[in-house]
């Protein structure tokens, strides 16, 4: 055998020797998701629900989804207090239900009370509630 040739054959010996080892590879898990996680509503959100807020007026919004859904659109009609005319869209997660307007910005979250009642506070830290 040539010298070449035997110095090829113990380089590969000592590359694989480096690819062979008794520590197992783990399997990764996906870590947590970090913020509140989606959650199906305590109750159906689809239809007409009232928003109010003491000392500052309510109006109508019309919240849209399906059966179940755990985020939709809103409609608010006029009149909304503070900045809700700007409503859009609402979410149901752990944290509970998330309004945002038209910038995917929190306008409000709000906790469950009651059937068919939700309390929070504004992003500015209003009271507010909303009712069928």
């Amino acid at each position: 055998m040539t010298r070449s040739a035997t110095f090829a054959i113990l380089l590969s010996t000592a590359l694989l020797a480096g690819c062979w080892s008794n520590d197992r590879t783990t399997v990764q898990t996906a870590a947590a998701p970090s913020g509140p996680v989606a959650a199906p509503p305590p109750v159906n959100l689809a239809g007409k629900w009232t928003l109010s807020a003491t000392g500052a007026g309510s109006c109508a919004m019309t919240f849209g989804a399906q059966p179940e859904a755990a985020d939709g659109t809103i409609a608010p009609a006029g009149g909304c207090p503070y900045n809700f005319f700007t409503s859009r869209k609402w979410s149901y997660t752990s944290a509970g239900l998330m309004i945002r307007d038209h910038n995917a910005q929190t306008l409000a979250q709000l906790q469950p009370v009651g059937d068919g009642r939700f309390e929070g506070k504004t992003s500015a830290g209003q009271d507010i509630a909303l009712s069928r």
